[in-house]
């Protein structure tokens, strides 16, 4: 039987970093050692692979929309050739990097594993092995498809995934979704659909960077803030409200968003909240923003609102019509009511 081939893409992060006398940082070629010098990832069960470092390579901190489109133009260009994809890259984005190659890769029938290590792969305790051979071995498997992020035993639905933990193993959780797989002594599917042979094309949306801006609301938030952000040449803002999306009823502040609506930024309102989701109907303090024009995020993350709103406003949409999709499900990025 002809094992299943594997494209592996290294981007950059910790799981690649060797020790240097100031401190980890990305080595050229490092990874890869590394890699070919575990006899684990060549197991007979393993899947064969290839590892693709990039180069530059790109602290997570420093990702951008247009890193986005290298890596989602590379996944194209290999498509025919491989039968899944482990991106691997910096945790500190990694949630925004899958939400947005969620959007991005449109078509998708094979499964786009993103995953990382909190401790380099050649440190002692390392993480990086785990969730590397894991990675591999659940996209030739278990090949779910759609763009996924793995962790600590957890298979997560890319644009339901957020970094939860720092400094911790269990870095990302998925706070309004269930797992799509769990690996423990048993793999387990809990939401994955398992990939079906198709012959249907790959098409990749060109993302442009967008102005977006993001604003977390405390108690005595001054009007100017919002006034001055909606002076820049925004093309949406994401109001991180309190609870089930409410705000203080200012008048001056709702005001200035029913302003900003009515110049064509789209207004988008999330809970702070870690889990749970958006619901301006339940109390006259989000009504209010309602009726200035804000609209629901339903419960997206952060992440996801973020890469959707990059993905709307890069295909040529009107406001109201970015407007009315971001309160769609498109791709499993929320819950319907």
């Amino acid at each position: 039987m002809t094992k299943r081939a594997i494209y592996v893409a290294y981007t950059g992060g910790t799981i690649g970093m060797q020790k240097t006398a100031n401190g980890f940082a990305p080595v050229s070629g490092f990874l890869t050692d590394c890699v070919q010098s575990m006899p684990e990832f060549y197991h007979q069960e393993m899947p064969s692979f290839v590892i693709q470092e990039y180069s530059p390579l790109i602290d997570s901190s420093n990702m951008a929309p247009t890193d986005w489109q290298l890596i989602a133009n590379d996944i194209k260009a290999n498509y025919e050739k491989y039968d899944g994809f482990v991106i691997l890259h910096g945790t500190d984005t990694m949630a925004y990097t899958a939400s947005a190659l969620s959007f991005m890769l449109q078509g998708l029938s094979k499964p786009v594993i993103v995953t990382g290590s909190q401790i380099p792969l050649a440190q002692l305790r390392s993480d990086g092995q785990t969730n590397l051979l894991n990675s591999l071995y659940i996209a030739a498997n278990y090949p779910v498809a759609e763009v996924c992020l793995f962790f600590n035993n957890k298979l997560f639905r890319g644009n339901r995934s957020t970094k939860a933990h720092a400094d911790g193993f269990d870095a990302f959780a998925s706070p309004n979704f269930p797992l799509l797989l769990e690996a423990g002594i048993k793999i387990n599917i809990k939401e994955g659909k398992i990939c079906e042979p198709t012959n249907s094309p790959l098409t990749v949306i060109n993302i442009k960077p967008q102005p977006i801006g993001v604003v977390t609301l405390y108690p005595g938030i001054s009007t100017q803030i919002f006034k001055n952000i909606l002076q820049q040449p925004v093309k949406a803002l994401i109001l991180l409200t309190f609870g089930v999306g409410n705000a203080p009823q200012d008048p001056q502040l709702l005001q200035a968003l029913k302003q900003a609506d009515e110049r064509g930024i789209v207004l988008v309102n999330l809970t702070q909240c870690f889990q749970g989701k958006v619901n301006m109907g339940g109390y006259a303090t989000g009504n209010s923003l309602a009726k200035a024009g804000v609209i629901s995020g339903m419960d997206m993350t952060v992440e996801a609102a973020l890469a959707k709103l990059h993905y709307l406003l890069s295909i040529n949409l009107t406001p109201e019509e970015i407007k009315i999709s971001m309160q769609k499900n498109l791709i499993g990025e929320l819950s319907a009511d």
